[in-house]
C-alpha cells in the first residue's frame, strides 16, 4: 500500500492498539515525536522500533531539536543544548559540533530527520515565536552559521529540515495562533530568502528538507499563505531560492490556517507540497486526515530517498559503524549546563 504524504503525530509513549492498526491501514509517510511522547532512553527506543516495525525501516521518524526553548529531548537523560542565538559570531566549527552531538543523540533514538536549523532572520520588533531560535538578524551570518549545524546534523547521519521557508522572522503574529501577513515588498524581502537561497546553492538542497512557513507574504501572494500558495511555491521556493529538497508543511493544525485537517492537506500538496504534517496526536483527527490525504508522489519519494542517502554518505566511517552513539562530549560543542 502506497504511503499518504504525510507524517503525522501519536498520543503517548507507546503505540496503542488503535494507533497501530492506523498505522497498518493507512499508513502515513512517517511520524513526528513531541514531548508527550518521550520519557527516557529505553522507552523513547522502543517507541522508534515500534514504529517502523509498522512503516519500514526507511520511514522518517521527525523530531523538533533546535536547542533552548525547542526540545523534546531533554536532561535528565539528554543534554541541554543553547538556542541559535547563542552562536552568533562564533566560529563555524563550534556550531557544527554542536549540531553534529545534537544529532548523534537524535540518531541514537531512531530520529532520523531532525526540525532544525530555523534559517528566520531575528528581526527586532518582529514576534518572539522565532526570537532566539533564529542565529541573527545578518542574513549571510545566518547563512554561514546554517551552513555548519546543517553539516554536523549530516555527520550525525540526521536529514536536516531548514525552517520556516520562505522566511518567519518579519511575522508580527504566532502562526500557532493566528496567520501573520507580513507587507514588505519583494527587496525587503530578498533579505529573509537570502539563507535559504544560499544554503540550497549545494546540490538545489536536495540533501534537505525545508519546512513551509504559516504566512502570507502579500508582495508575493496576497490570498494564500506560503504552505497553501501555488505561486510562492513554485516560484520562489522552487523557482526564485532554487530548493529541490523535501518540502513539508508546517502542522496543518496550527491556528494560522484553520479548516478541516483534509481539506488543508489537498490543497497544501496542489500548491506544490511533498508532504503535510499534522501533529496534534488526536486518532479521530489523524484517522480523518489520512483518509482523505493524498498520496506519496513518486517525485516525493525520489526527493526523500536523496536527502535520506545524503546524510547516511555524510557520516564518517567511525560514526556509522558506532550507529551514531553519542560521545559523551564533542570538540567545540556548546551545551547548557
Amino acid at each position: 500500500m502506497r504511503a499518504r504524504a504525510a507524517v503525522t503525530g501519536l498520543s503517548g509513549l507507546s503505540l496503542t492498539g488503535e494507533e497501530a492498526a492506523l498505522l497498518r491501514a493507512m499508513p502515513p509517510a512517517g511520524v513526528i515525536l513531541f514531548r508527550r511522547n518521550v520519557d527516557n532512553p529505553s522507552q523513547l527506543s522502543n517507541l522508534t522500533s515500534s514504529i517502523r516495525e509498522i512503516l519500514g525501516q526507511e520511514a522518517p521518524i521527525l523530531v523538533d531539536q533546535e536547542g533552548g526553548r525547542v526540545a523534546r529531548l531533554r536532561p535528565p537523560y539528554w543534554p541541554s543544548f543553547p538556542p541559535a542565538a547563542r552562536f552568533e559570531g562564533e566560529p563555524e566549527a563550534r556550531a557544527g559540533a554542536n549540531a553534529a552531538l545534537l544529532g548523534a543523540h537524535c540518531a541514537a533514538m531512531g530520529l532520523d530527520v531532525v526540525c532544525a536549523p530555523c534559517l528566520d532572520l531575528r528581526l527586532p520588533g518582529a514576534h518572539d515565536v522565532i526570537g532566539d531560535r533564529a542565529f541573527s538578524a545578518d542574513p549571510a551570518e545566518v547563512a554561514r552559521l546554517g551552513e555548519a549545524w546543517i553539516e554536523g546534523l549530516m555527520a550525525a547521519g540526521c536529514v536536516p529540515v531548514i525552517k520556516h521557508i520562505p522566511g518567519h522572522g518579519r511575522a508580527m503574529a504566532d502562526s500557532h495562533v493566528d496567520l501573520p501577513r507580513v507587507e514588505a515588498d519583494a527587496a525587503t524581502l530578498a533579505a529573509d530568502i537570502a539563507p535559504f537561497r544560499a544554503v540550497c546553492a549545494r546540490d538545489a538542497g536536495r540533501h534537505l528538507w525545508a519546512m513551509t512557513a504559516h504566512v502570507t507574504y502579500a508582495a508575493i501572494d496576497p490570498d494564500r499563505p506560503a504552505t497553501l500558495s501555488p505561486g510562492l511555491i513554485g516560484g520562489t521556493i522552487r523557482g526564485e531560492i532554487g530548493f529541490d529538497g523535501v518540502l513539508v508543511s508546517d502542522d496543518l493544525m496550527m491556528g494560522a490556517l484553520g479548516g478541516f485537517g483534509g481539506d488543508l492537506a489537498r490543497a497544501s500538496i496542489e500548491a506544490g507540497c511533498d508532504l503535510v504534517l499534522h501533529c496534534n496526536g488526536v486518532l479521530e483527527d489523524t484517522a480523518a486526515l489520512l483518509r482523505d490525504c493524498p498520496s506519496l508522489s513518486p517525485r516525493a519519494e525520489e526527493r526523500m530517498h536523496a536527502a535520506r542517502a545524503a546524510a547516511l554518505a555524510a557520516r564518517p566511517p567511525a560514526r556509522a559503524a558506532a550507529s551514531a552513539r553519542p560521545a559523551s562530549a564533542a570538540p567545540h560543542a556548546l551545551t547548557d549546563a
